[in-house]
């Protein structure tokens, strides 16, 4: 079924990526929903492959249509809470169950079989390429909430020595992983395994000391104990913690998802610190969801 309305869109928002999209740089934001005229629907570029994103049962027949016609693999995974499977094939040649993307001439592990993430951020380009940009050779990086450790790769690209952690042993492996994909050996750096508060505190006791500290925590969590974690009232604690294990005039890039609170009301919680919030990826159009703050001490 034509709908010209449909193509125009998809159209003029493909043309307007054009130019981050080049051999150093396959991980895009193609359609960003509202913000490109197309409420409720997100393509993306993961590699080679392409995955739309939408809410409700299935896929929109028109969309489906006009993005097949590219001849890209295409993958849709349902924006749903409730719902955490792995996207589905839609059309176009099937991808492997692992494959690579680039950013910013680093690669990443990435698959559509691997469940409700596909090994990769790209909302968070801009804010590894500044942390790759401001690292000095030797200095140390502490990676927390690591996923797969994309952040912790911009920063050893750049010479420092990483501390990627994470409560999944997966996510960790899948790390090393992306360490051994640019040629950087895993063995130059350390991985751990737990919780981050736990992890924080260890490291505060010891006196063991960073230079940069990612924080990107869940909105929501649980540590083996039951005891709850929430970005709207407990983030204030982790940031304090994580200042606590800062070599002095250390930088922390503290970031939330969080919809539920104001970039405002999250700067509030990030107390004595020098302070300065950056703006999401410029494909990113709609509602700008993801804070992001680096704070200097």
């Amino acid at each position: 079924m034509s709908n010209p309305r449909l193509q125009e869109i998809i159209t003029k928002s493909l043309k307007k990526r054009e130019n981050l999209q080049n051999s150093d740089t396959n991980l895009i934001r193609l359609i960003d929903g509202g913000g490109d005229a197309l409420r409720g629907s997100i393509l993306e570029s993961y590699g080679e492959g392409w995955m739309i994103s939408s809410s409700g049962s299935g896929l929109n027949p028109d969309l489906r249509d006009l993005l097949s016609a590219y001849g890209k693999p295409l993958y849709w995974k349902r924006l749903d809470q409730h719902q955490k499977e792995s996207p589905v094939h839609v059309s176009g040649p099937e991808m492997p169950e692992f494959f690579t993307g680039k950013e910013n001439g680093l690669q990443c592990r990435l698959s559509f079989q691997s469940g409700y993430s596909q090994g990769i951020f790209i909302d968070q380009r801009d804010n590894r390429a500044a942390l790759r940009a401001m690292i000095k050779p030797g200095q140390s990086v502490l990676n927390t909430f690591a996923y797969t450790g994309f952040f912790s790769i911009a920063a050893a690209a750049a010479g420092a020595i990483t501390s990627t952690l994470d409560l999944s042993q997966v996510y960790l492996d899948w790390a090393r992983n992306n360490f051994r994909l640019n040629d950087m050996d895993p063995e130059d750096h350390y991985f751990c395994k737990g919780d981050t508060f736990h992890w924080l505190r260890r490291f505060a006791k010891q006196g063991r000391k960073f230079d940069v500290i990612i924080l990107d925590p869940p909105t929501f969590s649980r540590d083996d104990k039951g005891k709850v974690f929430r970005v709207e009232k407990d983030y204030g604690t982790l940031f304090k913690l994580a200042a606590s294990c800062l070599e002095p005039g250390g930088k922390i890039l503290a970031c939330t998802n969080f919809r539920g609170m104001s970039l405002r009301e999250f700067m509030a919680q990030l107390k004595e610190a020098d302070l300065k919030a950056v703006e999401m990826p410029e494909d990113f159009t709609d509602a700008p969801y993801l804070k992001s703050v680096w704070a200097r001490f």
